[in-house]
């Protein structure tokens, strides 16, 4: 299910996903590639059974602080939107993803984007 806000997306954001509830900016531009990042967050939380998704997203975002200069170089390498953004495009990824899939990108190569 898909929620517009005005009050509950940050500033620098477009959207989040909250099991089971996407949340997009009132006034953002709802995109299939969008959804689709969004949508591999919730299968992400669904795997983990939601509140471990939390805690491990906020740890490694805590340890991705420390390894780079910026909150944005941080967020762009936990490896739960890492994963989003290398499949967000590909429209048949979550018909195919292999469960845990996100794993694969905690030691991959950073992204600086």
């Amino acid at each position: 299910m898909i929620i517009y806000s005005r009050y509950l997306i940050r500033k620098g954001y477009t959207a989040f996903a909250f099991w089971p509830l996407i949340f997009i900016k009132e006034r953002a531009k709802c995109t299939p590639i969008l959804l689709r990042h969004e949508r591999i967050h919730l299968r992400q939380q669904l795997e983990l059974l939601v509140i471990p998704f939390y805690i491990l997203y906020f740890l490694e975002y805590l340890i991705r602080r420390f390894q780079y200069a910026t909150w944005r170089e941080a967020y762009m390498n936990i490896s739960f939107e890492r994963e989003a953004f290398a499949h967000e495009k590909d429209e048949d990824y979550l018909r195919r993803r292999r469960l845990w899939a996100w794993t694969r990108y905690v030691r991959k190569k950073t992204r600086t984007d």
